[in-house]
């Protein structure tokens, strides 16, 4: 198993969990399964630890990203395979069986184990600053709706800069939801 989907770092993907999907990284350490930290409350905790799956979405589409982020997905962005759900835009999915395996107050830490994966589109995303900067701003969008960190809104406004720069029509559009959720 496994085709080299995820690298040693952290990966952005795209996590569907029961009709339900969310940006989130996947921790993968030499020596280690494939890892999450998953913040209590949301709804892709609450999933993992009902259903115990989660597939990891590889997409091309920046938008997706602050989109799940802040908005819910519709059934007729996921196709179902089972009892187990992907990205009808992904272009690769791992299906991963999720196992909390440590409780802080505020987090749960997950393993995952490969059940299955599918690459749908082959070929490789050409680096983008504008997308790498969407990627970015989303994370820390997430975290600044929460604090109102003047750091926090330092780095998202600097990305900003960079989608403005760097970023195409998909990456704009991003900037908005973005700016929105922000109010930047």
């Amino acid at each position: 198993m496994g085709m080299g989907l995820l690298t040693e770092g952290i990966t952005e993907i795209i996590a569907v969990t029961k009709d339900n999907a969310a940006p989130i990284g996947i921790i993968l350490r030499e020596g280690q399964c494939p890892k999450l930290i998953l913040f209590k409350g949301s709804r892709t905790e609450e999933n993992i630890r009902k259903y115990g799956w989660m597939t990891a979405n590889f997409v091309s589409d920046s938008f997706l990203y602050p989109k799940y982020a802040f908005s819910d997905v519709s059934q007729d962005e996921l196709v179902s395979e089972g009892e187990y759900q992907y990205l009808q835009s992904a272009d690769a999915w791992i299906l991963y069986k999720a196992e909390v395996t440590n409780e802080t107050e505020a987090t749960y830490l997950v393993d995952l184990t490969e059940i299955k994966e599918e690459i749908i589109r082959p070929g490789i995303r050409r680096v983008n600053r504008g997308f790498d900067a969407v990627i970015d701003a989303t994370v820390h969008a997430t975290r600044y709706i929460r604090t109102a960190s003047p750091d926090l809104k330092e780095k998202i406004l600097y990305d900003f800069d960079l989608i403005r720069k760097c970023g195409g029509k998909q990456e704009q559009e991003a900037k908005k939801i973005l700016e929105s959720v922000c109010r930047l």
